[in-house]
């Protein structure tokens, strides 16, 4: 199976640290001596993942400059238009063409090894694929519940103690995307996923337990150079 193509979700605006980065993405925040995204990038490539866009949104300016740096496309949002949104704009502008595509957040990283979520698709029944993420506290994630045979029913509430949570890295075949339409906002939890399920389109929940990290609160940020030094064998 080839490689999919990979949309990096930036297009949020970061409200929670942007007074700790006035004029950054989030993103784009400096990260072990390098914009966080570039990590994100690096790890992609170690996992085999080398056709690559980003979806741009707040500052877009400057992550096309940082995407000319490292190789890669960059498509900016004319409005905002949620994760779902800018995944499928980002995703009909690069030509609509790869057979799979795979998102993941631009602010956060799983290090998790992709080949077994990219390895569900081989099951042709299979529509889709999402990243589930154990953890002992998932009060600030959403987390996620799956039926017997391992395929995503719902999204469920934050709550304290151990979870399986939403990795935020998710993989579909071109033909489940069909029916959505480009251009307008979608969110990937309220609108993409229940809308797939309630077509009875069959998402698996790929679970495992792996280093997490995203910069989205003052805290995690802080957080971040230690993490990179910590796992730099999962980097390019």
């Amino acid at each position: 199976m080839p490689a999919p193509l990979v949309v990096i979700l930036a297009g949020g605006g970061g409200t929670r640290i942007r007074h700790l980065l006035p004029d950054l993405p989030k993103p784009l925040a400096p990260v072990a001596g390098r914009p966080f995204l570039e990590w994100v990038i690096r790890y992609l490539r170690k996992q085999g993942l080398g056709q690559i866009l980003i979806s741009a949104g707040f500052l877009a300016g400057k992550l096309a400059h940082f995407a000319s740096q490292q190789g890669v496309q960059c498509v900016a949002e004319t409005r905002p238009l949620g994760t779902g949104g800018g995944f499928l704009h980002a995703f009909a502008s690069a030509g609509g063409a790869a057979s799979e595509v795979l998102a993941c957040n631009g602010d956060s990283l799983v290090l998790a090894e992709l080949a077994p979520m990219i390895a569900s698709l081989e099951d042709q029944t299979i529509a889709g694929a999402l990243l589930g993420v154990r953890v002992l506290d998932a009060s600030r994630f959403g987390t996620v519940d799956a039926d017997p045979s391992g395929c995503l029913t719902r999204f469920a509430e934050k709550h304290p103690g151990a979870g399986l949570v939403n990795g935020g890295v998710y993989l579909f075949r071109r033909a489940a995307l069909a029916g959505f339409p480009a251009g307008r906002p979608l969110s990937f939890e309220y609108d993409v996923f229940p809308a797939l399920v309630s077509q009875n389109r069959k998402i698996k929940v790929v679970s495992c337990e792996a280093p997490f990290l995203d910069i989205g609160t003052e805290e995690s940020l802080a957080q971040a150079d230690a993490f990179v030094a910590q796992h730099k064998e999962w980097f390019a």
